[in-house]
């Protein structure tokens, strides 16, 4: 079964070829025919989009199939990921973490 989107879809090079063709065979000259159908085309495109925007099945909706932002699995705060850096701390040795201290 063919939908609304299916006969826009092919509306679309039909208005422009098509609107281009019947004005320049009017006498139009090409440059001025080409943007008129143009904006047909651009029109039926808005119309599909902003007019007649499509709608997904009611309690179908897209942000339940995405995960929840900020969701991603992050360590604990206070802590360090797994070969992380040690900040603020103090070496493994026991020593200063500062390049230009003697012990």
């Amino acid at each position: 079964m063919t939908g609304y989107y299916d006969y826009v879809l092919g509306l679309i090079p039909a208005a422009l070829l098509g609107i281009t063709a019947f004005l320049n065979l009017v006498g139009l000259s090409l440059t001025a025919a080409l943007p008129a159908g143009a904006i047909v085309a651009i029109g039926l495109m808005a119309h599909a989009m902003f007019v007649r925007n499509p709608v997904t099945e009611p309690g179908e909706t897209g942000a339940a199939k995405r995960p929840a932002a900020g969701a991603a699995k992050r360590p604990a705060a206070g802590s360090s990921a797994p070969g992380g850096s040690t900040t603020g701390g103090s070496t493994p040795s026991g020593g200063s973490a500062s390049p230009g201290a003697s012990d």
